[in-house]
């Protein structure tokens, strides 16, 4: 990785990365540590010069929804690196031994560790690449690094970045041979709602409660019927014993997650293959087929824990977790003390009125389209008959032919193309090798383009593949 980088409007154009990732999720960290397994064992001069941003100061996987005893619903042997090189340095197995817990972990007869310890290992892979890791630091643009003149090849990015640690201050233009784009996912509100002190997205769950301190309703709303809507209620339900837990959502009543090992065969990597040359209308029939292996289901452990304490509570005569099945959000208006929740029932008509001290909204999340970092380089992106962005196996978008220095997504943009797994872990490991053995391929056309012309800089000089 180069020293370092001049400040915006100063940049050295000696000073060229091979990849800066934006974003430092599961998804750029795995980038991170296949690029790092790589350099580990490549010859002087063959290393990958790779920085990557990310606005927070410091790595997290969902902090705000690591909750107690929550499990994962991915095996640990899907890491960031065990599809990829079981003999990696990075695997869980390898962070057990190092922790020494190696043995216990065995002994729990278990593939789903929690997610506080996975979460930790995805903090200790964070940890052993944090040289090539700027934190606070967030990425609000790509430009191309010579002026723009049209028809002129753009054969290396600028990626514009800003701080974001206390006053907002211009940050430093980063010069790249290839970006890769890992913003990850953006919560989705219902229409009409805005998050607030007490309307929170699951994704701020532990923070906002922390700051819960008046309670004068003794009452929480819980909207959505997924996974995280059901581990909301849950965690409302255990953490404040003197308050009703209402659970709103559209369905009867939760629907358990596919985990059946022939319904899991979709997470596999060959997977990835089989979607992506697939027509159209069978990549549309597969996520519809097999949205409920993951979209709005529920581990079905969760459902029967619910389903207990609702059953126990009826026996008991106190009933504090009510299920409004079928009953759809109508509003949320703020109260002086709290908030209140308006839903109707679809069956019935019926209006319930819930004055509660907070609101949860579960209500899952959208991609970020990457077109919006793009600038005019977006007019340069290829797209499909619905207007999609089209994207190569190797993760690349395809372009034009002016760009010439790569730009990969990763995440929910890609899901039109490479199919369920886009913004899941399981095929982390294997994607983040696919991307990498592509910036090499790259690299490897413009060591022998320098080879073939004297005095040659081989920036970005020949296409990178994109299939």
């Amino acid at each position: 990785m180069s020293a370092g980088h001049a400040d915006a409007g100063h940049h050295d154009a000696a000073l060229v990365e091979d990849l800066v990732g934006i974003g430092f999720g599961p998804a750029n960290l795995a980038l991170a540590v296949a690029t790092a397994e790589h350099n580990d064992r490549c010859g002087p001069g063959h290393a990958l010069r790779a920085v990557f941003t990310e606005r927070r100061p410091q790595f997290g996987w969902h902090p705000g929804m690591l909750l107690a005893g929550a499990t994962m619903q991915v095996s640990f042997l899907k890491d960031l690196a065990t599809m990829r090189d079981p003999g990696s340095r990075f695997t869980f197995l390898r962070y057990l031994h190092e922790h020494g817990r190696l043995a216990d972990f065995i002994n729990q007869k278990s593939f789903f560790p929690t997610r506080i310890e996975f979460h930790d290992y995805l903090r200790w892979c964070a940890d052993q690449v944090k040289h090539r890791v700027r934190y606070s630091i967030e990425a609000y643009g790509i430009r191309a690094a010579e002026p723009d003149v049209a028809d002129h090849p753009v054969d290396a990015l600028m990626v514009l970045t800003r701080h974001t640690g206390g006053a907002a201050r211009t940050g430093r233009m980063l010069r790249t041979r290839n970006v890769a784009i890992g913003t990850g996912l953006r919560p989705r509100l219902p229409e009409g709602v805005k998050a607030g002190p007490r309307v929170w997205h699951t994704q701020d769950l532990l923070f906002r409660a922390e700051e819960l301190t008046h309670r004068p309703h003794r009452r929480f709303a819980v909207i959505g019927s997924g996974q995280s809507a059901a581990e909301a209620a849950e965690f409302l339900h255990r953490e404040y014993p003197d308050a009703e837990v209402c659970a709103v959502f559209s369905r009867y009543g939760y629907s358990p997650a596919d985990d059946s090992p022939f319904a899991n065969r979709i997470f596999d990597p060959s997977a990835v293959d089989d979607f992506f040359d697939a027509p159209d209308e069978v990549k549309e029939s597969l996520l519809a087929y097999h949205a409920n292996t993951n979209y709005s289901v529920v581990d079905g452990a969760l459902i029967e824990q619910l389903y207990r304490t609702v059953y126990q509570e009826k026996v008991a005569g106190a009933e504090r977790l009510r299920i409004l099945n079928t009953t759809a959000l109508a509003a949320v208006e703020d109260l002086p003390d709290g908030v209140r929740a308006v839903a109707h029932s679809l069956t019935t008509g019926e209006r319930h009125t819930l004055d509660c001290d907070a609101v949860v909204v579960a209500t899952g999340y959208r991609p970020a389209d990457p077109r919006e970092l793009l600038g005019p380089l977006a007019e340069e992106c290829l797209t499909d008959g619905q207007g999609r962005l089209r994207i190569g196996r190797d993760h690349r978008l395809l372009t034009t032919d002016r760009i010439r220095a790569g730009i990969y997504v990763q995440g929910g943009a890609t899901e039109h193309t490479h199919g369920i797994t886009s913004t899941l872990l399981s095929t982390l490991a294997v994607r983040s090798g696919e991307i990498r053995d592509s910036l090499l391929l790259g690299q490897a056309g413009r060591d022998a383009l320098e080879g073939a012309i004297p005095g040659g800089t081989g920036v970005g000089s020949v296409p990178m593949p994109t299939a």
